[in-house]
């Protein structure tokens, strides 16, 4: 009896490190690193769907990744901390937009440098920035949009029309 729960205690740690193998390989493998660089901060109205992790961008390519997002007690507004690699020097105009991957997929930050001659220093604030635009919302606005329009047809549509047949030239 002893043997047999020997084992099975033995079987149990072979899967455990298995399993934790497995997992340290998929975390390796996975595509979020720690992005060495210089840190920028961006502030928004709104960062719906933006997770800490997730890429920064330039042309489609990545160049980094959110650090971290916080509300500024002062203003308000979300102030989104970012990495950008060192080998990358961004204008002072750069623009900062919250955009989907997809219909399904996640957020992303796009950054589109712009064409000043001076450079943002590292910790520095990108000034101009586009929200995040809510799918629910635009949803929303268009269901509620169409249904208004709906009903002035109808409206216009039951007020113009000729019923019973009057001026037809009926005689006696």
């Amino acid at each position: 009896m002893a043997k047999s729960g020997t084992a099975e205690v033995l079987t149990g740690a072979v899967v455990l490190l298995i399993a934790a193998g497995f997992l340290g390989f998929a975390v390796a493998h996975s595509g979020r690193t720690a992005s060495a660089g210089y840190q920028l901060h961006a502030q928004f109205d709104h960062v719906d769907g933006l997770n800490p992790g997730a890429d920064v961008r330039i042309a489609g390519v990545k160049v980094g990744s959110v650090v971290s997002m916080e509300i500024d007690p002062k203003t308000f507004l979300a102030d989104v901390t970012l990495t950008v690699r060192d080998n990358i020097h961004l204008p002072k105009d750069t623009g900062a937009e919250i955009t989907s991957e997809s219909l399904l997929g996640g957020k992303f930050l796009n950054l589109s440098p712009g064409g000043s001659g001076t450079d943002l220093a590292p910790g520095g604030l990108i000034t101009i920035t586009q929200s995040s635009i809510s799918l629910e919302q635009l949803l929303g606005k268009f269901i509620f949009s169409a249904a208004s329009l709906t009903d002035k047809v109808k409206d216009t549509g039951s007020s113009g029309t000729d019923k019973g047949g009057a001026g037809t030239g009926a005689s006696k």
